[in-house]
């Protein structure tokens, strides 16, 4: 069983940076995908970035095409933590967003195919 936390959200101005932090813990999440997802309300939950383990070939980030460039996911496995830098943040980003792992891999990101979810933070960026 995996448990994750995320932390860093807040209310931040548009053109802000927050950074986003995802703790594993009860196993390592050393060789899970971790990816980080949002949700907006009245919205279904969507796909932000997703990264592999640092020993697989592509481990690189992925992420949703409209927001490349200005997120950037990265993982520390010593700590078993996954972050999300989060650049000139817009009033659109506003949402939760959940840290979210899987062990089984796969070649797209998609919310039914984790395995584990966080609790979600709030991102809210204000006009």
């Amino acid at each position: 069983q995996v448990h994750l936390v995320e932390a860093g959200g807040g209310l931040v101005q548009t053109g802000a940076s927050l950074r986003l932090s995802c703790v594993g813990s009860g196993r390592t999440i050393t060789t899970d995908d971790m990816a980080w997802f949002r949700q907006a309300p009245g919205k279904e939950r969507e796909f932000v970035a997703g990264i592999r383990p640092l020993k697989s070939s592509a481990s690189i980030g992925t992420y949703a095409p409209s927001l490349k460039g200005r997120f950037t996911i990265s993982r520390n496995t010593a700590k078993d933590t996954t972050t999300l830098q989060m650049n000139n943040l817009k009033p659109e980003d506003t949402a939760v967003y959940y840290c979210a792992a899987r062990s089984g891999g796969g070649n797209t990101w998609l919310t039914s195919e984790m395995d584990y979810w966080g609790q979600g933070t709030q991102v809210t960026v204000s006009s």
